[in-house]
């Protein structure tokens, strides 16, 4: 490989909005994020599914609730 081409691979810490941090490695030395995995609804359990406009009865009426193919 040729010398003095590659970025620097450093020591990186990621600060999520929640106050939650983590170290990795990466092209730079600090990255914000919004959410991570710690304060995330799908990874904490708090994740609730909305049925928006009867969606669920619309297709269980239409294909049969439970049908089996």
């Amino acid at each position: 490989m040729r010398e003095n081409i590659h970025p620097k691979y450093v020591g990186t810490t990621v600060k999520c909005a929640c106050g939650n941090t983590f170290e990795t490695k990466s092209l730079s030395e600090e990255i914000k994020v919004a959410i991570c995995s710690n304060c995330h609804p799908f990874f904490t359990g708090k994740q609730k599914l909305i049925d928006t406009a009867g969606r669920i009865e619309k297709f269980e009426k239409k294909y049969g609730k439970g049908a089996k193919a």
